[in-house]
């Protein structure tokens, strides 16, 4: 793979810039209220409104921004996998699976924004791409060696991974409880496996 200098290391590196752009934009739109990250959920970025649900007011202008952000997300760091070369066949469907549920996942967060009647294809949706982000991220980084990034790189996926899924498992307790610095916990979920994708994708060749 060989880090930013491989088409599937782009590809990585593209799906969490295209994340991070699409939130900061969106959010920067949402001005009446502000939107709060620490508040408010990741997802009402994806909602025009206004709606409220959870006791909280969503109002998102650019939401087709936000929505449009989740899909080619999770379809670039599934065309990333698919271009990673030597690995063995099994850990190769591993990560590709996994790249697909990910990308399945934050597909039908964009299509189902979570407003009251689309809740459940919501929830199912950001679980999946929870739970598919971070486990490519462990994935990945034990898969360091067919990989060519360092040990120490693939460590660090694996640790952002577990970092992941210890948030998502506070996240979850604390779901419904809206003051509890929700966007936060759930920012904890998702920005380690982002990070290690920017991270992968823009480190140098092992020697």
């Amino acid at each position: 793979m060989n880090g930013l200098k491989t088409p599937a290391g782009t590809a990585l590196a593209a799906g969490a810039g295209i994340y991070f752009t699409a939130e900061f934009i969106t959010a920067a739109a949402w001005t009446d209220p502000p939107y709060s990250y620490t508040y408010h959920f990741i997802s009402n970025l994806g909602v025009h409104g206004p709606a409220t649900v959870l006791g909280q007011f969503m109002y998102s202008p650019l939401a087709w921004l936000m929505n449009t952000g989740f899909v080619l997300f999770g379809l670039a760091v599934l065309a990333g996998v698919l271009m990673l070369r030597g690995l063995p066949t099994g850990r190769r469907l591993a990560l590709v699976t996994t790249a697909a549920v990910l990308a399945v996942g934050s597909t039908l967060v964009a299509l189902f924004p979570g407003s009251d009647e689309d809740s459940l294809w919501h929830g199912l949706g950001a679980l999946a791409a929870f739970g598919g982000g971070n486990t490519l991220a462990i994935l990945l980084g034990r898969a360091h060696r067919q990989l060519g990034i360092s040990q120490r790189l693939g460590r660090t996926l694996v640790i952002l991974g577990i970092l992941g899924f210890v948030s998502l498992a506070l996240y979850l307790t604390v779901a419904t409880s809206t003051g509890v610095l929700i966007g936060l916990t759930e920012r904890g979920v998702i920005y380690p496996f982002l990070i290690g994708f920017l991270l992968l994708g823009t480190s140098r060749p092992r020697r």
